[in-house]
């Protein structure tokens, strides 16, 4: 027994039985609250919300943690044509910089106009309907879980190319950094901003001083640095292509490079975490976002065609053997450039690999903050399962959090952790948003400018939907591109999910919608029933049968039989004979079973008394007995279980558990029991009935 103590209040006496507190908790318990900490209560809320440095952090760094893979994508992509093809690479970078810099103009827009948390989500369901906005949902769902499934996977890839162990064992690495993350998040959202700020700003101070120190020594004291792979010689997958070919191949290499884009959506979905004024502080953090991304991205890509770095798709095939090749094995480009400016072996070169994986693990930090409060929003909306919509013990959206991780871990092994073969899903979910989002915000002004009267406002107004439409025209592009460039590389899985998940919530609203109007009560008043039959279900003649027999009769029915299923002539003549002994004042009916079935006997003799009188309503009294510990469950049947399951399905028929608690539950954590039943769909205590002979339950 643990130990326990009796709780009254001060100066008077308690009414009624003393309540007794458990000062042991479970194994179980307790480990969550290492785990998760101490719950919060809900009107903590307010106390979780961010400030600017650390929203940063929280919702920026999947955005400023592409620079580490999105230089990657473009120089790889560029070699396909060979080496030359670099020379573009800062062109592309451009175009992709210019993308940046719209689509957060866009969205300063968005977060001012749309403080609620909805993001795009709310801006095409407002401005656009319904299924404009269930396409953007969809869209954004995908993209989260991928964000999480790359950013892990990058991070990985960035880690082994210092530490070659983690490279060999990437997928169960980032199985773990998925689970850790997680339970990052699960502790709360500020408590997780405070644990990866001090990264993402070391991120950002090694990156620029690492390109600072770089093209110092490059253009002002004249170093000659080269990059450990600019001594190789790779040739063209494609020795020959034609104009129109190479110009496909720049738009793929700028459709891979805006993956720098993805995670900006994810603050206009948190404006709700921010501290007031929500709004303000959202639209200046996204300008420190956009700002930082796009110098972090060009700096590295000047600084790499600057030591002649190379990065190629296909290192056995397209790097030709000789001395230089000898033993290569390509690192990521963050690495070789911390390499040639650090020197190898060098303390910062192993800190720049360290903090590019680290802030690549916590990128997926975006997506964990993102995706929850969207899947609240929808579930809200009736388009998910209400499950999503509910907090944990610390405040935080603890199903949606579960949810996502499962998922991203689904894609990890699926992909085997490859960035290159999970980038080419990447990013089009992201400008399906990006897109509707902004004709969404076109509309918006369009609908204010028609009532707004004040000179001041409309010229707001008007310059607001000029950004937003070059934003919507921009991004549609970008769209296009994308799907021409990727849809057979993979973007057609992506494309798949977005329609299976977009079924999924129309299914799931249709049901809510369904289920409510079933629901909604009626101007009528309700027929009260012309009378009352109970029925006591028997296994034997025992404390649980006499309790139920008592209390059926404290209900004083019209009619109140007993009845038992003969399965055993041996048995039935010993509870019959000890029914005559005690004299029982309630009729027992045998119901007699050749096949020893017990469900379906009981469930057709309540059939027949309700089909007697299809006015009266039948009550089935069932008793059972509490047991405390799991593994007495399995010492018993649940036969009790199966037939209240069968009956609440018949019209007219209550059913009316009686229990009886034996010794081992009065042991049991009864607010652990409550805490889980109230974070996941009620299963109801482990109860057991005596329906069906069991060992020992019968002399």
């Amino acid at each position: 027994m643990p130990c326990a103590r009796t709780l009254s209040g001060a100066g008077h006496t308690p009414k009624g039985p003393p309540v007794r507190l458990a000062l042991v908790a479970s194994t179980t318990s307790l480990a969550k609250r290492l785990l998760l900490g101490r719950p919060f209560r809900s009107d903590k809320l307010q106390h979780t919300l961010l400030p600017k440095r650390i929203a940063l952090p929280v919702f920026a760094s999947d955005a400023l943690s592409s620079v580490a893979y999105a230089p990657d994508e473009i120089l790889l992509t560029l070699s396909i044509a060979g080496a030359a093809a670099y020379m573009y690479s800062p062109w592309v970078t451009l175009a992709v910089a210019v993308v940046m810099v719209t689509v957060v103009a866009s969205y300063r827009q968005n977060v001012h106009a749309y403080p609620s948390g909805g993001g795009d989500y709310e801006v095409a369901t407002v401005n656009l309907g319904p299924k404009a906005g269930l396409g953007v949902a969809s869209a954004l769902l995908v993209d989260y879980i991928l964000t999480v499934a790359v950013s892990i996977s990058s991070g990985v890839s960035n880690l082994g190319s210092v530490v070659p162990w983690v490279a060999q064992h990437k997928v169960i690495i980032a199985i773990i950094a998925i689970l850790l993350l997680s339970a990052l998040n699960l502790r709360g959202l500020r408590e997780s901003g405070a644990a990866f700020a001090v990264p993402t700003y070391l991120f950002i101070i090694v990156i620029v001083g690492m390109i600072l120190t770089g093209l110092v020594r490059v253009f002002l004291l004249g170093d000659d640095l080269r990059a450990p792979s600019a001594d190789l010689t790779i040739v063209a997958e494609e020795d020959h292509l034609s104009q129109f070919a190479f110009a496909f191949l720049l738009l793929r290499t700028f459709s891979s490079g805006c993956a720098a884009l993805t995670g900006v959506e994810a603050i206009s979905n948190g404006v709700p975490a921010f501290k007031k004024p929500k709004s303000k502080n959202a639209a200046t953090t996204l300008l420190l976002l956009g700002g930082l991304s796009i110098v972090m991205l060009y700096g590295i890509i000047l600084l790499a065609q600057a030591t002649h770095l190379k990065f190629v798709e296909n290192p056995t095939l397209q790097i030709i053997p000789n001395a230089a090749s000898e033993g290569y094995v390509q690192k990521t480009v963050t690495t070789q450039l911390a390499e040639t400016v650090f020197g190898s072996g060098s303390a910062l070169l192993y800190l720049v690999g360290a903090v590019t994986a680290l802030i690549l693990f916590l990128a997926a930090n975006t997506a964990f903050n993102g995706f929850p409060v969207l899947g609240s929003i929808l579930a809200q909306d009736r388009y998910l399962p209400r499950q999503l919509h509910t907090r944990g013990d610390r405040l935080a959206f603890s199903n949606g959090i579960l949810f996502l991780a499962v998922a991203a871990v689904v894609l990890i092994v699926a992909f085997e952790a490859e960035v290159t073969r999970l980038i080419q899903l990447y990013i089009v979910g992201v400008f399906v948003s990006f897109t509707l989002s902004q004709l969404g915000m076109i509309r918006h002004w369009n609908r204010l400018l028609r009532t707004q009267r004040d000179p001041q406002r409309r010229r707001q107004m008007f310059r607001s939907r000029a950004i937003n439409t070059f934003g919507m025209v921009l991004t549609g592009a970008v769209l296009i591109v994308v799907l021409i460039t990727k849809f057979l590389l993979g973007a057609w899985i992506a494309i798949a999910a977005m329609v299976v998940i977009y079924g999924l919530m129309v299914a799931i609203h249709r049901h809510y919608t369904r289920v409510a109007e079933e629901l909604k009560p009626t101007d009528e008043r309700p027929v009260l029933p012309s009378r009352n039959h109970a029925i006591v279900l028997v296994s034997k003649v025992h404390q649980p049968t006499l309790r139920a027999l008592a209390y059926a009769q404290a209900t004083r029915p019209d009619t109140l039989t007993a009845v038992t299923v003969n399965v055993d002539d041996n048995d039935t003549r010993g509870i019959q004979a000890e029914w005559e002994r005690r004299q029982l004042p309630v009729p027992l009916t045998v119901v007699d079973s050749p096949y020893r079935e017990i469900t379906r006997p009981i469930i057709d003799f309540v059939k027949n008394t309700r089909r007697a009188s299809p006015r009266d309503v039948v009550t089935v009294f069932v008793p059972e007995y509490v047991v405390g510990r799991w593994w007495e469950n399995l010492l018993h049947n649940q036969s009790a279980l199966r037939i209240k399951g069968r009956l609440l399905f018949e019209q007219g028929v209550m059913v009316v558990s009686v229990p009886w608690q034996l010794r081992s539950s009065q042991d049991r954590n009864l607010d652990r029991l409550d805490r889980v039943l109230s974070q996941a769909p009620a299963r109801g205590p482990r109860v057991q009935g005596g329906l069906e002979p069991e060992d020992g339950d019968r002399p």
